[in-house]
């Protein structure tokens, strides 16, 4: 079952859990109401796991890949790694999937503070178009993770400030939707 936090200000390790003391934890039902949607599938049997396939059809998830991200077997590793924890948006949502090990993606929530989510194997987490955010391995420095698009997919990647984009509008509109 994954896990979020609120995340404590240091600025040391990224891959560690920066968690407050005390903890302070965020539901589901809070990351929901920041358009964060999570499920649970099984990672074992993703190719022919039908409650994927499900989602895909009725999320038009037309296309996908697999990523590996670890030292031996990513190219570039090092600079991706940093790349990835750049505080960016997207135009379009970023869906992932965890395949094998571990990591961690951080979203601002309404108040903009840093929402740490623990994703591990079998984890699928969808992050709405326009939400500031950020991935970084976790302290086992290795994930397998399937990624999902709508049609043919987009890796931009807009770091902050982005709040002109219609996307980041849309959102924050959305936001102040849910807050009534």
């Amino acid at each position: 079952m994954v896990e979020a936090w609120y995340m404590d200000e240091s600025q040391e390790d990224q891959r560690a859990p920066h968690r407050q003391r005390p903890n302070r934890a965020v539901s589901l039902e809070q990351l929901r109401r920041l358009g964060v949607v999570y499920r649970r599938l099984d990672a074992d049997n993703y190719e022919t796991d039908p409650c994927l396939k499900e989602i895909r059809r009725a999320e038009n998830y037309s296309w996908m890949d697999i990523v590996t991200i670890h030292k031996d077997k990513l190219p570039n590793y090092e600079e991706k790694i940093k790349t990835f924890y750049e505080e960016h948006l997207h135009l379009d949502d970023e869906i992932r999937y965890i395949l094998e090990g571990s990591g961690y993606f951080d979203v601002r929530d309404k108040d903009d503070k840093w929402i740490r989510i623990s994703m591990e194997k079998g984890d699928m987490i969808t992050l709405p178009a326009g939400i500031y955010h950020r991935f970084t391995l976790d302290e086992n420095n290795y994930v397998k993770a399937m990624r999902l698009f709508v049609g043919e997919p987009v890796w931009t990647a807009y770091n902050r400030p982005a709040d002109d984009f219609p996307a980041r509008k849309q959102y924050m509109k959305f936001l102040d939707e849910e807050a009534h």
